[in-house]
C-alpha cells in the first residue's frame, strides 16, 4: 500500500449519484433508517435499530456531542438589500467562552451579498422574552474567503441566546432547500450538548433515546468528545491530487475522563460513531506521538500531513494517549483543547480504531477517503449495493456499519 497518499488521483473516488437518491428530509423515526454492513467482506442490509445487535462484544462507542448552532444571521439594510452573515467559529477564543459573552464577541464569518455591504455596521432587532435587543455586526478584515465580524448586543443576554433566536440553522448546501421547523430538531443528535458546528456530526442521527437504552441492556459501553464541524467538511476536492488539497482544520474538546476510557479499552473494538469522531480520537493518537518529540509543545495542532511523516517512530496508541495524560498532568488540565487538520486517506494506519458508523459520503470528499482507508477499494461495492438496494445518501440519508 501506498504510505503517502499525496499522488492519490481525486477522480478515482466518484461515483454516480442521481439527486433523487439524495436525501431532502429525514425519515419520521430516527433509528428506523436503513443500515448497511460490511463484515470482513461480506454486505448486508439492516435496519438501524438493530444495531446493538450487529456490534462486536465489548464495543466502546464513542460519539461526537457537538451541537449545530443556528450559523445563519440576516439583516437588511435600508435600501431593502439583505446580508447574510454565516458564523464559522470564534476569533482567537474558545468555542465555548465566546457564547458565554454577553455584550460582545468576535467571529470569522462568510459574508453573503458582501458587495451590498459598502461600509458602516449592520443591526437588527430581536425580541428576546419580552425584551427587545439590538444586534450589530461590523466588518473588519478579510480572512481569506471569509471575514472577521464584531458582534455587539444590549440586554444582558449571552451570545448564546442571541444566535439561537436571531439565526437559522445551516442546512448542507447539496439539499437546495431552505431550513424549515423541524430541522431545528432533527439536524440536530439527540446527545447534542455543547455548540459549535455549522453542520451535523450526522452518523449521530440515527440513535434515538431507545437505542441507547438497548445498547446499555447489551452491555455496550458509550462515551462523548467533542469536534465542532466546520464549513470545510462540505468542500469537494478540487485539485487532481489530494496532495493539492487543503484540509480545513477543526477545533476540539476533549476531557481527562475521555483518554482514560479510550486507554482503558485498548484491546477491545473501540468504534466511533462518524468521521468527525475518527478524527479526534485518531487526532489525540498523533498529538502523543509528537509529545513524544517534544514533551514541552505548548498546545495540540495536528497538521493534514503529520501521520504520514511520523508513522516510521512507531509509537503504540498506548504509549501516544499516555503521553497525552501526562501532558495533561504537567499543565494541571482536565481538558484538552486543539485544533486537526488531519487528513485520512489510503496509506493511513488507524491506530485507534477497529470499526465505524457513518454515513454515505459525497463524491470526490475527503469523507470516502477515509472510508477507504479503513476498508479499502471495498467501498465501492458497498455504495454500489446501497444504489442498488434504494439506500438514501448523505445528511438525512441511510447509515453503514464497517466492521473490516
Amino acid at each position: 500500500m501506498n504510505n503517502n497518499p499525496q499522488s492519490i488521483a481525486i477522480a478515482d473516488y466518484d461515483y454516480p449519484l442521481p439527486d433523487d437518491r439524495i436525501a431532502k428530509f429525514p425519515l419520521e423515526c430516527r433509528d428506523h433508517s436503513k443500515l448497511l454492513v460490511y463484515r470482513g467482506g461480506d454486505i448486508s442490509e439492516s435496519r438501524f435499530d438493530h444495531i446493538p445487535e450487529l456490534l462486536p462484544p465489548d464495543t466502546l462507542l464513542i460519539f461526537n456531542n457537538t451541537k449545530v448552532i443556528h450559523a445563519r444571521l440576516f439583516f437588511r439594510k435600508q435600501t431593502g438589500s439583505t446580508i447574510e452573515v454565516f458564523c464559522l467559529e470564534p476569533h482567537a477564543m474558545p468555542v465555548s467562552q465566546s457564547f458565554e459573552q454577553t455584550e460582545s464577541c468576535t467571529w470569522v464569518c462568510f459574508i453573503g451579498n458582501n458587495k451590498k455591504w459598502k461600509e458602516g455596521s449592520l443591526s437588527r432587532e430581536l425580541d428576546i422574552d419580552g425584551h427587545k435587543i439590538t444586534l450589530t455586526a461590523t466588518r473588519r478584515q478579510a480572512v481569506g474567503n471569509a471575514w472577521i465580524i464584531d458582534f455587539n448586543w444590549d440586554g444582558g443576554f449571552s451570545f448564546a441566546d442571541i444566535i439561537d433566536r436571531a439565526g437559522v440553522i445551516p442546512l448542507p448546501p447539496y439539499l437546495h432547500r431552505e431550513a424549515v421547523e423541524s430541522d431545528n430538531e432533527r439536524y440536530q443528535t439527540v446527545y447534542a450538548e455543547h455548540q459549535g458546528s455549522v453542520a451535523a456530526p450526522t452518523a449521530g442521527l440515527h440513535f434515538s433515546p431507545k437505542v441507547f437504552e438497548m445498547l446499555g441492556n447489551k452491555g455496550i459501553e458509550t462515551d462523548f468528545i467533542t469536534l465542532h464541524v466546520g464549513a470545510g467538511t462540505f468542500k469537494p476536492v478540487s485539485t487532481d491530487t489530494i496532495g493539492e488539497h487543503e484540509m480545513h482544520v477543526e477545533k476540539i474538546e476533549i476531557d481527562r475522563p475521555n483518554i482514560e476510557c479510550i486507554l482503558n479499552h485498548f484491546g477491545k473494538p473501540i468504534i466511533p460513531v462518524g468521521t468527525t469522531t475518527v478524527r479526534t480520537i485518531e487526532s489525540v493518537y498523533w498529538f502523543g506521538v509528537k509529545l513524544s518529540l517534544d514533551p514541552d509543545l505548548d498546545a495540540m495542532h495536528v497538521l493534514q500531513w503529520d501521520p504520514y511523516e511520523l508513522e516510521s517512530l512507531n509509537i503504540s496508541a498506548e504509549q501516544a494517549y499516555r503521553n497525552v495524560l501526562n501532558w495533561m498532568e504537567r499543565h494541571e488540565s482536565d481538558h484538552l483543547d486543539g485544533d486537526t487538520q488531519l487528513m485520512i486517506a489510503p496509506g493511513y494506519n488507524y491506530h485507534v480504531i477497529s470499526g465505524l458508523i457513518t454515513n454515505f459520503h459525497q463524491p470526490k470528499s475527503t469523507l470516502l477517503l477515509l472510508v477507504s482507508a479503513l476498508v479499502g477499494d471495498a467501498w465501492k461495492d458497498c455504495y454500489r449495493y446501497a444504489l442498488d438496494h434504494q439506500f438514501r445518501f448523505l445528511s438525512y440519508g441511510d447509515s453503514c456499519l464497517f466492521l473490516p
